[in-house]
């Protein structure tokens, strides 16, 4: 039977966004305050303001659909907030102590500083127990597996009260049987704990990375695992005929179980998924260079696309923690509507990165919140609507945003409260704009090349100011910007990395068969998933990469390869590729030089049917959708101006508005500054560009 809708849920910190697709293109999208006591609370509510949207019940529309997707922080908060599981270690013996040496490594910026405190270790030394064995780098077996240490850490870890179980030993990659039979004792004595197996979640070689990422893994497990069993149950309970994806960290869906056994994958599942949404609004405008930028309640998440490929990253410190698995790369600040104004010791105005998050909220929100946040300094300058946000659903309170502004920032700095709030909107925009500069100038991109694309709630009010600072001439901001993440996860693929270790020199025929064989076989166990997930072959694509260096490099990088055989004819292809892929890194190639193979990896996706494509009818344009007018700041002066206010549900494709100007959408608020023009696409995107520029 034919189902008629497909919805996309995104937890963020603020509010949890839902975006309900049907066949005909229509999409619809709805916020509810998120819930982070209970996350599902979320979920249920904004369910039932579909519902009630929709006039019948959930349970006549979950079965409707043919995919539910869920975008969740869960993981990233346990992380954030040291909130994960109670977690073992079982390590080979001498190795301990290497999640704290960090290989010496100390973050950027703390170097040097002695007082910069240690990372805090996600397993406490007493649970981290080694046991005797050894392989050596050419998975030889050196010392055999003592099983009785294996027995003897998990008495220690029933005795703690430990409920998840992580596996790592030297070499394993190479000889992972010691893993796997450590792994079934473990199993035996403590059959309820969630166990990790750290050579079957990230093969690997680097001993620390593929540590790191199993114990991050471990950590995580139990919170992910309750997070879905409650998802699943009450989807299940609403009649769903799938089941519940989830969206990860490397850009694609998985299932419920996927999720638990790789929950290193959940950590940045929300904002992945706004590179995908991010280049499918730019397709009308033929633009493949896309920076997203995702300002929400509480963060500020930023994308990075070039001719069409989003930027991966692995072999990672995140939050302090050595990742190796594939993650779209998401540059996150504390930036966001919540975002508190505070003074520091120098009497200087801060933005952040503390947030008022969605309980008590900015001031404004009239919810018990007293801290001056991004939020009541929109409302100040005259950005929002005094009435509300969410189609008035959110009422704000203008007197005390005020209050806030004026006792926490503006008398302390003798400033009049309208200079004070363009102050706290002037220097959130910075720590944007510098965000955005990591991404792009530090990485040697041009920010002038590319199209900036808004999502986010709080996004549509700095946009224009954003893209002013970066020289940035083009802006795509999508009607659906406040839930444009959750879009992005209605339009993405199924998504499996499969991996292996090949340390191999590419100079005899031998490695280029193992290489091959290698592929073949990390494949036919991710097509063997993929199938059992209800994908056909027809359905199934395939990528290829190995990671590669010259002979005596320290460092690998990785080459991207189309999926033909590996063998005596085609090497040079591959050589070629990482050639070229050297060049463009590091400005020079060695095509005299032996290269080898350190890893390699097959990127699986289960082709997901895309929703019909939005379309907005011409007509509306802005004189008839013109509201009325708000005074509103632009300048550091203070002075209000008044400003036109327009319905964006009024506007038809065609339509133009000329700032100043303020769109007023359902669930997003578009602030065009002087010198800036929108003109609505028949997609549903606002382009803004410079008055008297094009935009194509």
């Amino acid at each position: 039977m034919r189902t008629e809708y497909r919805l996309g849920i995104d937890a963020g910190g603020t509010f949890t966004d839902f975006v309900l697709a049907d066949r005909a293109g229509k999409v619809r999208l709805y916020k509810a305050l998120s819930t982070p006591q209970d996350p599902t609370q979320a979920i249920r509510n904004g369910l039932d303001m579909i519902a009630e949207d929709l006039g019948v019940p959930a349970s006549a529309i979950i079965p409707e659909c043919d995919l539910c997707i869920n975008g969740t922080t869960v993981g990233l908060n346990a992380l954030i907030q040291h909130k994960g599981a109670k977690t073992g270690l079982i390590c080979t013996a001498g190795h301990e102590d290497s999640l704290e040496i960090r290989l010496g490594h100390k973050e950027d910026g703390y170097r040097y500083d002695p007082e910069y405190p240690p990372a805090t270790m996600l397993v406490p030394r007493y649970l981290r127990r080694g046991v005797r064995e050894r392989v050596l780098s050419d998975g030889s077996v050196r010392v055999p597996l003592e099983e009785d240490d294996v027995r003897a850490a998990c008495a220690l870890f029933k005795a703690e009260g430990v409920e998840t179980v992580a596996i790592s030993f030297v070499w394993s990659v190479l000889h992972p049987d010691h893993e796997r039979r450590a792994a079934e004792i473990v199993r035996e004595i403590l059959p309820g704990v969630i166990l990790t197996v750290g050579s079957a979640l990230y093969p690997q070689v680097r001993e620390y990375t593929r540590s790191s990422t199993a114990v991050v893994n471990a950590y995580l497990a139990p919170i992910m695992k309750r997070y879905v069993d409650a998802v699943d149950a009450y989807f299940q309970s609403l009649g769903a005929k799938q089941p519940v994806r989830y969206y990860q960290s490397n850009g694609g869906l998985a299932i419920g179980q996927v999720m638990t056994n790789r929950s290193v994958y959940a950590i940045n599942s929300g904002p992945a998924s706004a590179p995908a949404a991010g280049q499918y609004v730019c397709e009308p405008f033929g633009r493949k260079d896309v920076i997203t930028v995702d300002m929400g309640g509480t963060s500020f998440d930023i994308t990075l696309t070039k001719d069409g490929l989003t930027n991966i990253n692995k072999n990672i410190d995140f939050l302090r923690y050595r990742i190796g698995v594939p993650m779209i790369q998401v540059e996150t600040l504390g930036a966001g509507g919540g975002s508190i104004g505070w003074i520091d010791e120098m009497g200087l105005m801060q933005m952040g990165p503390q947030s008022a998050g969605s309980d008590p909220g900015p001031a404004c929100y009239g919810q018990g919140g007293t801290e001056p946040t991004v939020s009541d300094a929109n409302l100040v300058l005259g950005y929002l609507n005094p009435d509300g946000l969410i189609g008035g659903r959110l009422p704000l309170d203008a007197a005390k945003a005020r209050t806030a502004i004026k006792s926490r920032l503006a008398d302390p700095l003798g400033l009049s409260v309208e200079r004070a709030a363009y102050g706290m909107f002037t220097i959130v925009n910075a720590n944007m704009v510098n965000g955005i500069r990591r991404v792009t100038v530090e990485r040697g991109y041009d920010p002038r090349d590319f199209v900036l694309v808004g999502a986010g709630g709080a996004t549509a009010a700095h946009i224009c100011s954003l893209a002013t600072e970066m020289g940035i001439d083009m802006i795509v901001l999508p009607k659906l910007a406040s839930g444009l993440c959750a879009f992005g996860q209605i339009i993405s693929d199924v998504k499996y990395n499969y991996m292996a270790t090949a340390p191999l020199r590419l100079d005899n025929e031998a490695a280029y068969a193992r290489i091959d064989d290698l592929f073949n076989e990390i494949e036919a166990e991710g097509i063997a998933h993929l199938k059992a997930d209800g994908f056909t072959k027809k359905s199934i694509a395939i990528r290829r990469s190995l990671d590669m260096r010259y002979v005596g490099q320290v460092h690998e990088c990785t080459v991207d390869i189309e999926t033909f055989k590996v063998n005596a004819k085609s090497i040079n292809r591959i050589k070629e590729a990482f050639h070229q892929r050297h060049e463009q890194l590091y400005t020079y190639s060695e095509r005299h030089s032996t290269v080898e193979v350190v890893n390699i990896e097959s990127t699986l996706y289960g082709l997901v049917d895309k929703p019909e494509r939005m379309s907005i009818g011409k007509g509306g344009q802005a004189s008839a959708a013109l509201k009325g007018h708000r005074d509103a700041v632009f300048s550091a002066e203070g002075k209000r101006i008044k400003t036109p206010v327009y319905d964006g549900a009024r506007l038809g494709a065609g339509a133009k508005v000329t700032g100043p100007a303020i769109i007023e959408e359902e669930t997003t608020t578009v602030v065009i500054e002087p010198g800036w023009k929108a003109v609505l696409d028949p997609s549903g995107s606002y382009l803004i560009t410079h008055s008297g520029k094009g935009g194509r």
